[in-house]
């Protein structure tokens, strides 16, 4: 019994240390000037090629951000120049808490069935 409330005990300190931070993630988009592209709520963009990001999956969100950052393989990173020199400057902590954010905020992406 002692092992398993140790288990629960530690589970419960690993998942509040690696729970996003909603408020930063918040901080870190203004921050960034992300409505400048993504528009009003990140769910307007200024123009069709970029995209809604509001209300998309945390997890999504995060490996997209974070593939920005992989520079030496074209097969797993992105390349668009401006969102590599956003992403540049943040940590993965960082990206973890603006992807929680931006999966907060309402969404309008209809997926046709």
């Amino acid at each position: 019994m002692k092992r398993i409330l140790l288990a629960a005990v530690t589970a419960s300190f690993v998942f509040s240390a690696n729970a996003a931070d909603l408020k930063k993630g918040q901080e870190l988009i203004s921050k960034g000037a992300c409505i400048g592209c993504h528009g009003e709520n990140l769910n307007k963009p200024v123009v069709a090629e970029y995209p809604k990001l509001a209300g998309q999956p945390a997890d999504y969100l995060y490996h997209a951000l974070r593939s920005y950052k992989v520079t030496n393989n074209p097969n797993l990173g992105r390349s668009n120049a401006i969102m590599v020199g956003q992403v540049a400057q943040y940590s993965d902590k960082d990206l973890k808490d603006m992807a929680a954010y931006i999966s907060s905020l309402p969404g309008t992406m209809v997926m046709k069935k």
